[in-house]
């Protein structure tokens, strides 16, 4: 199959939004944060706080399973924390390892599918292997997906879709959403209908950037390791209750 028909085949499987809100959003992103603040206001060290938070995100694909959620993305780690102290990123480095090797035999069991989307090769290697092997031992999976959002910059990644289609040599005039998309890091990722932030802050962050185009955003006032299946749930609730018109009437 040529580029361009893989292209076309992909776009055909995009199916056009539906108008109509379903009851619960399909596809759901959160932006983890408020980790720092939450160790700050205990007296911890802001590993501490990284740490519960890791262990929340566990929590909280359970209760999105429980709630029919399919797709669940996780802004786990940015391109701009590489600029935070070394001390910090070694300790974030040291946690996500941890965390793979603690999470993976239940992730496995529960039907979840693991899948990192952004760059890798920052990563410390035994990171990397550890990333690889929860994508291998948990690909046939179906009962939910969880992309990771590891060393991730929405720019970053339009920036490396625009590369691979001047790569490509696809033609200029065959250019169009789909194409673009198709050369996005995880073509297969549903747009998310909801992004969830924690902590108050009100922003998206450089967080999937081209995939939030028309989602609905909830900002909750929480800090991420205190977040739970009751906000997750308000949340979901507040989704529901709009009726999303893409552009239309």
């Amino acid at each position: 199959m040529s580029l361009l028909s893989r292209f076309r085949t992909l776009s055909r499987a995009r199916s056009a939004p539906e108008v109509q809100l379903p009851e619960v959003a399909a596809s759901v992103a959160i932006i983890l944060d408020g980790n720092g603040r939450w160790a700050k206001g205990r007296r911890l060290p802001v590993a501490a706080g990284h740490r519960a938070g890791a262990r929340n995100v566990r929590r909280i694909v359970e209760a999105a399973i429980d709630l029919g959620v399919h797709d669940l993305s996780v802004f786990a780690f940015s391109t701009e924390n590489w600029s935070r102290p070394q001390d910090e990123v070694d300790a974030l480095m040291e946690i996500f390892a941890e965390t793979i090797e603690r999470e993976l035999p239940d992730l496995t069991e529960q039907g979840v599918r693991v899948r990192f989307i952004g760059r890798r090769d920052r990563a410390p290697e035994e990171l990397r292997r550890r990333m690889a092997a929860m994508e291998d031992r948990t690909g046939l999976n179906t009962r939910l997906n969880l992309w990771v959002a590891f060393d991730y910059g929405g720019r970053a990644e339009l920036v490396e879709a625009t590369r691979r289609i001047v790569e490509s040599g696809v033609d200029p005039a065959e250019i169009d959403e789909n194409v673009f998309a198709a050369n996005l890091y995880a073509p297969e990722l549903p747009d998310p209908d909801l992004l969830i932030r924690t902590s108050g802050e009100l922003r998206i962050s450089n967080f999937l950037l081209w995939q939030l185009a028309y989602s609905e955003l909830v900002f909750v006032d929480t800090l991420w390791p205190d977040f739970d299946e009751r906000d997750l749930r308000n949340a979901l609730a507040d989704y529901a209750s709009r009726r999303r018109r893409f552009g239309g009437r």
